[in-house]
């Protein structure tokens, strides 16, 4: 298990923010070479965020990048590139079919071959932002073992049904269950799209709890200050720690009186709640949040 609450961009032509977006503590940085940046840019970028991934250290900060699609002059300049600075993921914009993937995939592992770079060393995530790569979302999600997540790009595609972002997020229910599910079903994780005004934090706390609720395990950000509100909501509440831990214990006791019935404040303890459990105490670990076991008891 891995924490991916957080996903922050830094454009890739910027040299002061990419050198230190790792700073402010989101579970992953994602420099863009994509939308974030210009045409007469794009080689600068690339130059840029290779030497920032070869030359600095960022720590337990997963690094991303999210490189132009293959149908533009840059994508394969940009793989050449960024493999040999081997950064944790490639993230892939626009994906629609499992074939964008394979495709990537392919050439991937051909230059992390001709870099003597182990073979599967480069992970993927796959970008989903429009109507088709929503109805296809399983098939990409199940296309490579290299795809450690899915994540949707609402702009593209509430532009692609014709209508606009609303803060209530209406228009995108259907595509936020759609990948919620595929990766669910293919076992990788599923990010959230961005909330990019800056200016609204309780509309992106509550949007934030919305996916949160749904079962998205984090959100792309766009903002340093958007990362506490993510995290915060994330983390598992005191009385959450408590009951899992509680659920563990009625399970000790009643292996120790060798019971085949678990139950706890009257009522039965399956498998999906154990399951529940074993998770919440998971990220509470894993955010900072546990403490002593002695208190649930």
């Amino acid at each position: 298990m891995k924490l991916r609450r957080t996903m922050l961009y830094a454009p890739g032509h910027n040299p002061a923010l990419i050198k230190d977006a790792y700073i402010y503590g989101s579970d992953a940085v994602m420099f863009d070479l994509e939308d974030a940046v210009s045409l007469h840019e794009k080689d600068t970028a690339r130059l840029l965020v290779y030497h920032v991934l070869k030359t600095i250290d960022m720590g337990t900060t997963e690094t991303v990048v999210r490189i132009n699609g293959l149908d533009t002059p840059y994508g394969r300049e940009d793989i050449r590139a960024i493999v040999r600075a081997q950064p944790n993921v490639i993230r892939i914009p626009k994906t629609e079919t499992a074939q964008d993937v394979q495709d990537i995939e392919e050439l991937v592992e051909a230059e992390e071959r001709a870099a003597g770079i182990p073979i599967g060393t480069t992970k993927l995530m796959a970008a989903i932002e429009s109507p088709i790569g929503v109805l296809q979302a399983y098939q990409i999600a199940k296309a490579s073992e290299r795809l450690i997540g899915i994540a949707l790009g609402a702009e593209d595609y509430a532009t692609n049904l014709k209508t606009t972002r609303s803060k209530e997020g209406t228009e995108l229910m259907f595509a936020r269950g759609m990948v919620l599910n595929a990766a669910r079903a293919a076992g990788i994780y599923a990010l959230d799209t961005v909330f990019s005004d800056l200016n609204d934090e309780e509309g992106f706390r509550r949007e934030v709890q919305l996916i949160k609720q749904l079962g998205f395990d984090g959100k792309s950000i766009i903002s340093p200050r958007q990362i506490a509100i993510v995290h915060e909501v994330f983390a598992p509440t005191e009385q959450e720690i408590i009951y899992a831990q509680r659920v563990l214990y009625a399970i000790e006791e009643a292996e120790k009186r060798k019971s085949g019935v678990i139950a706890l404040d009257g009522r039965m303890i399956d498998k999906p709640i154990v399951d529940r459990a074993y998770r919440t105490l998971e990220l509470a670990r894993m955010s900072g949040g546990l403490f002593d076991e002695e208190e649930a008891a």
